[in-house]
């Protein structure tokens, strides 16, 4: 395995100790096992497959019922006309080959972000940005277009347009039962709206997915910031899988992948460069937070209203 886990596995231990602490009534060993992996996708399709397919197999000799890959896990493009050149229907070549690693392995996937040419690609010449999640027979249990599109210009991190090659999706994808607990899906800059996940969490979310290819300077600033506030004020298990490092030469990106639990606590991170790391979800615990914490109970909706509307 060219992948450096023991450090990955000793963070998971440090897990066991916080949920032996605060869930007792679980036992450590039969709550189920989430594998989060950190990729560096290139324009390459055949090596990032085959990069991918290595940790998701050792995501399944390690016991983990779902893997999680990051946005943009078929390929990352120099510029949109390479993105369209590469994109595939959900139809094609590359998802077939994912549905037959999941039934290989016997494991769910959580593909972050494919480039996807949808029904109207002939009339749009665009794509989407699609989270799909394969269940271990490799059926396609649920598709999310992404939202929210990345159109932003940060000082030192140039400029990106998303929109240039994608088309916003029109609608969020009601929580998806997986052997993990009932997940919401969402990708990278969808984070940064706390509509969303509220939305999803009143649809009956447990975890959330933030599949991601967050840059070198937003990353160090807003990174974990966001993914824990998102798990505090939703109590959901928050997962997000990320690209890391140099892509080509125009764009890298910031790594971390990590797990947070509902309080809020990191409880798995992989380090620099590929690979994996590994969380028990217990949703005993989160059950018990939601009930000691009742913060759904206490909203007031009448004096919220849309909060949804652009700044005037």
């Amino acid at each position: 395995m060219a992948f450096e886990l023991r450090k990955y596995l000793s963070e998971e231990k440090g897990f066991n100790l916080i949920l032996r602490t605060m869930a007792a009534s679980s036992s450590f060993s039969e709550l189920p096992l989430v594998a989060v992996c950190q990729v560096t996708s290139t324009p390459d399709k055949e090596q990032n497959f085959k990069t991918c397919a290595e940790l998701i197999r050792e995501a399944a000799r390690l016991g983990a019922c779902l893997a999680f890959l990051p946005e943009a896990f078929d390929f990352i493009a120099r510029d949109p006309e390479e993105t369209r050149r590469l994109s595939e229907p959900l139809s094609g070549n590359l998802l077939e080959e994912y549905t037959q690693l999941a039934r290989e392995c016997g494991l769910w996937l959580s593909l972050g972000g494919f480039h996807e040419r949808g029904q109207d690609w002939e009339q749009t010449q665009k794509i989407y940005n699609c989270h799909v999640i394969l269940n271990n027979m490799g059926s396609v249990v649920a598709t999310y277009r992404k939202t929210h599109l990345c159109d932003v210009e940060i000082p030192g991190q140039g400029p990106m347009r998303e929109s240039n090659s994608t088309i916003p999706g029109p609608s969020l994808e009601s929580p998806i039962s997986t052997p993990a607990g009932k997940i919401g899906l969402a990708i990278c800059y969808d984070m940064r709206f706390p509509e969303l996940s509220l939305a999803l969490v009143q649809a009956g979310a447990e975890i959330l997915t933030y599949p991601s290819a967050f840059g070198s300077v937003t990353g160090p600033a807003h990174w974990e910031v966001l993914l824990r506030a998102r798990a505090i004020e939703t109590q959901c298990y928050v997962v997000a899988a990320a690209q890391c490092g140099r892509h080509h030469e125009k764009r890298a990106s910031y790594g971390h992948s990590m797990v947070v639990d509902p309080w809020g606590t990191v409880v798995a991170r992989c380090s620099e460069g590929p690979g994996l790391c590994l969380a028990r979800i217990d949703l005993n615990y989160l059950q018990q937070l939601r009930k000691q914490l009742p913060v759904f109970q206490h909203r007031r909706p009448d004096l919220y209203g849309n909060l949804g509307h652009p700044l005037s």
